[in-house]
């Protein structure tokens, strides 16, 4: 009988260490030389399958007293460092085994462990596997096998120990791992299993998490059952929070009176961070940077899905009602801009549709009735299953049913090995690659543990997809229906985010195929020497309806200054979480290799990272030795039958370090000054809206420039421009100061609306984000990072924390300036301005209050004189047959200098620009922020 795992082993005999080494072998035939000299019961082989479930302790033994159980993690920009500590002594009257057992996450990679046994420290370090096991077999003994035991149990690893000591003896263990938290649904979830299997005068649990732009919100679901409501107590700052469990001796107890504990479950942490930039949050720390980016607020792309399910024989009874039950759900969650098809597979092929159809509720109903009528048997080929389903997409990407900014999956469901037609995987894997067309993606979702999850989780990285494992049990429908939830809403296809080249090296994979919402990509790097105090990231992606390029910059000392002052944060995050994502990212790699020479290029690799970060790994093993002696402890990763090298890993494709030399800056990256349309506005020649507001209109045949205020209410919106000849309006909603100051409540423009009828785009700009809506089509983005957009006809340039600028057919341009003032401005709040040039290439019927003056009126001022201020000289303005009683004063251009602004002189119109203006300023009132203005 096979040993499925590689065991770590320690026993102790008359006060002498003893161990033995046993790894992939058979258990019978190696053993059996020596196994009887041990006591009866003392070796028993501690491997779940998916049949049977053991109780779990985290602490063994048959008379032993826990001391204190402590489980600490400290998450640090959501990477997790966790330590489990216990402290056990034997109260027995004769030595006896106790074993030591903490479930952690198969994603987590364990990286040291220390037991102190009467004064005896075993201390861990990450070797080569070869090295440990040639360093271990040096002192191997005969003795008690233990060791990290892979179960079949949800995403979960087993790490187990025992040692055999005299009575009276005290054990101290601690163990660490570290983890990635990964973005699922919007939120970061961090799993503890406390299992003590006994009551703990001292149990707790210590969450520390430390996000550097701020927490949104921290909560511990009860995952533990309700025997220990509100007994987990949260402590949450802006960038900080702590989460603690502490329940008593007589808190932990099933009863009042009872001696068991009812602590033996899972303790979830789950949070989310703020995000200020739509590019995403770029830090820097400890010699190397992180590039978290998770947008939201963006229109999904459609679908086009082939449903590749698996009606076999095996599917029969719970399977095939779990599968029917979540597919109906998911038939629910289609739309009308979505296609789909269904392809059920047994011996035979079946398609319910042999083209994708649009997912309205009549195809819905049929589909779902179809699905229904399902009836599992026969035998299993998957590989005509796969082909025909990429067939189907073929056949609407060349019949142009297919959006080109759409996304196109297949999602395979089964439960078993080929049975049936192609039977070996590696050509299954071959014939599948060679039809799969770039824009395509396979997911793989394997049920239960008879099919050999490594094939799909390679035939799924091969075609820019994942592979999860479904869990035959009574949840299997709602496992379907979350994977599916994840992946249902893309947001982004084709995602690159680089760096300059002179500032950066071993960048992790860096170009992505989709984005989904609710999850998050993270790309690492090492810094190089550079002159610079920042690092710049460059991202670009394409949309529903638009492309983007999005920039940020983080300061290269400001993160390890703040780390410095937290007590609780992991000041290595940085370093690790690099090495974590490329170990991952090259494990995955090796697990497609096409050669051996390119498999042995990067298990190198791989040692030599995970030697020096100290990660236990499929290639690794962790030696664990006395500081006062030879003594030796072997723990090593097993190898799941089932799952290849490299079970448990995320399904990612390979690394992609960064060799391509790409210019420093992207040629569409922006420079420090966003362009302003095809005419730059130059010096004060250019239309203004300012401050309370002021308008200063630029007369270019006229040589001068004019000035007036409105005086409206807040909430009223006034048109700026309206053009029907080119389909143009520009509308700004005003906003209220906080008080009123000397008895006038001053108004400014918080929001300005541009919309183009004829592109059917419209750019809404707040002083809190920017969103542009097309259609049904919505996209928001904060001022906190720069970014280009390209719509249909419509560019949008922002400018981080500073202006917009949108240009619309390459013919018309405004500009957008923010102004932020002091939160705590006892009468001023944030607000916009407006800036148009007068190249504008508007139609003869614009109007509105600054597009009136496209058509430039004729202007004469004279009889200039003294004014009741010396500085400002009245003058008699004559302008559409209207005689004005003017003043020469000044307004500001913020263009060049926000701060201070450049003085523009200008004859000023009092009364609202009465006279000036046709008509009262009231007129200028509309109802929405895309009304244009009723005719004259």
């Amino acid at each position: 009988m096979k040993l499925p795992a590689l065991l770590l082993a320690t026993v102790l005999l008359s006060q002498s260490w003893a161990f033995e080494f046993i790894i992939d072998g058979e258990w019978e035939s190696e053993m059996s030389d020596h196994v009887d000299h041990l006591d009866n019961g003392r070796f028993r082989r501690s491997v779940l399958t998916s049949e049977e479930e053991e109780d779990f302790e985290a602490v063994r033994g048959t008379d032993i007293t826990v001391k204190s159980y402590k489980v600490e993690s400290k998450i640090t920009s959501r990477f997790a460092h966790t330590t489990v500590k216990s402290s056990v002594v034997n109260s027995g009257l004769s030595a006896q085994s106790i074993g030591f057992n903490v479930q952690i996450p198969k994603r987590a990679f364990i990286t040291n462990f220390t037991m102190n046994v009467n004064g005896i420290t075993f201390v861990g370090s990450v070797r080569e596997k070869t090295v440990a096991r040639n360093l271990y077999a040096q002192a191997r003994a005969r003795g008690k096998a233990a060791g990290i035991v892979r179960t079949n149990s949800q995403e979960l690893e087993t790490f187990k120990t025992e040692v055999h000591v005299p009575a009276g003896s005290k054990v101290e263990f601690e163990l660490h791992y570290q983890e990635l938290m990964q973005r699922k649904l919007g939120s970061y979830t961090h799993t503890l299993h406390i299992q003590p299997g006994r009551l703990v005068p001292l149990l707790q649990v210590d969450v520390y998490i430390y996000e550097p732009k701020g927490i949104k919100f921290v909560e511990t679901p009860n995952t533990l059952g309700d025997h220990f409501i509100g007994m987990s107590k949260i402590t949450h700052t802006k960038e900080k929070a702590h989460v603690v469990f502490k329940p008593t001796v007589q808190q932990q107890r099933k009863c009042p009176n009872c001696t068991e504990s009812a602590v033996d479950g899972v303790f979830t942490v789950r949070y989310d961070v703020e995000r200020e930039s739509s590019a995403g949050e770029l830090q820097v720390s400890d010699g190397h940077f992180v590039q978290f980016f998770a947008p939201s607020d963006l229109t999904p792309l459609s679908k086009n899905i082939v449903f590749v399910i698996d009606v076999s024989g095996s599917m029969w009874g719970l399977k095939m009602k779990q599968t029917v039950e979540a597919m109906l759900a998911i038939m629910d969650d289609l739309t009308m801009d979505d296609y789909f098809s269904i392809i059920d597979f047994n011996h035979n092929v079946r398609c319910w549709s042999e083209e994708l159809v649009s997912g309205t509720s009549i195809q819905v109903a049929e589909a779902k009735k179809y699905i229904q009528n399902i009836k599992p048997n026969g035998g299993t080929n998957i590989n005509e299953a796969l082909l025909k389903a990429v067939q189907i997409l073929l056949k609407a990407h060349n019949q142009g049913m297919i959006d080109p900014r759409s996304v196109s999956m297949i999602i395979l469901v089964s439960d078993g090995d080929p049975t049936v037609g192609e039977i070996k995987l590696s050509t299954i894997q071959k014939n599948v690659k060679r039809v799969m067309r770039e824009e395509f993606s396979l997911f793989s979702l394997g049920i239960g543990f008879d099919v050999d999850f490594d094939f799909l989780e390679r035939i799924a990285m091969e075609n820019r997809g994942v592979a999860q494992r479904i869990y035959a049990n009574h949840d299997a429908s709602e496992q379907l229906k979350l994977f599916y939830s994840q992946v249902s809403s893309p947001l982004l296809r084709k995602i690159t985010i680089q760096f300059p080249e002179d500032s950066v090296s071993d960048v992790t994979q860096n170009r992505f195929d989709k984005f989904f919402s609710g999850s998050e990509l993270v790309v690492a790097g090492k810094l190089k020497a550079m002159g610079s105090s920042v690092l710049q990231s460059f991202t670009t992606a394409s949309a529903a309806t638009m492309d983007l390029s999005l920039e940020t910059e983080s300061d290269l000392q400001e993160l390890d200054t703040l780390l410095s002052q937290q007590q609780h944060s992991f000041t290595g995050f940085a370093r690790q979480m690099w090495a974590y994502i490329t170990v991952n990212q090259l494990l995955a790699e090796r697990s497609v290799a096409p050669s051996a020479a390119k498999k042995r290029k990067i298990t190198q690799r791989i040692l030599s990272l995970a030697v020096e970060h100290q990660f236990v790994t499929p290639l690794t093993a962790l030696l664990v030795e006395s500081q006062d002696g030879p003594e030796r402890l072997l723990a090593d990763s097993p190898k799941d039958p089932r799952q290849g090298c490299c079970a448990g890993l995320p399904a990612k494709t390979s690394v992609n370090f960064l060799t391509s030399n790409p210019p420093s800056r992207p040629p569409w990256a922006p420079l420090n000054t966003v362009t302003q349309g095809p005419h730059q506005a130059k010096g004060p020649h250019i239309t203004v809206v300012e401050n309370d507001p002021h308008f200063i209109v630029h007369l270019p045949k006229n040589n001068m420039d004019v000035c007036f205020n409105i005086d409206s209410k807040p909430g009223h919106i006034l048109n700026l421009v309206s053009d029907p000849g080119t389909g143009v309006v520009i509308n700004g909603q005003l906003v209220g100061g906080k008080k009123m100051k000397k008895n006038k409540l001053n108004t400014y423009f918080g929001t300005i609306s541009i919309y183009s009828e004829a592109a059917g785009v419209k750019v809404v700009v707040g002083t809190s984000r920017i969103n542009l809506v097309e259609g049904k089509n919505n996209h928001s983005f904060s001022w906190a990072a720069t970014a280009n957009l390209n719509l249909n006809r419509v560019k949008v340039a922002i400018e981080k924390e500073h202006k917009v600028t949108v240009t619309i057919d390459d013919k018309i341009s405004a500009m957008v300036l923010l102004h932020r003032v002091w939160k705590k401005h006892q009468f001023n709040v944030d607000f916009l301005g407006f800036y148009a040039p007068d190249y504008n290439q508007f139609s003869p019927q614009v109007h509105g209050l600054i597009g009136q003056f496209v058509n430039e009126p004729e202007v004469k001022v004279s009889d200039v004189h003294e004014g009741t201020e010396p500085e400002k000289k009245q003058a008699t303005m004559e302008v559409k047959g209207n005689k004005l009683t003017v003043t020469r004063g000044w307004q500001k251009d913020y263009r060049f200098d926000k701060k201070l602004g450049s003085d523009v002189y200008c004859w000023f119109v009092h009364n609202s620009g009465k006279g000036f203006i046709d008509g009262h300023y009231s007129s200028y009132i509309v109802p929405d922020l895309d009304s244009f203005l009723p005719p004259f």
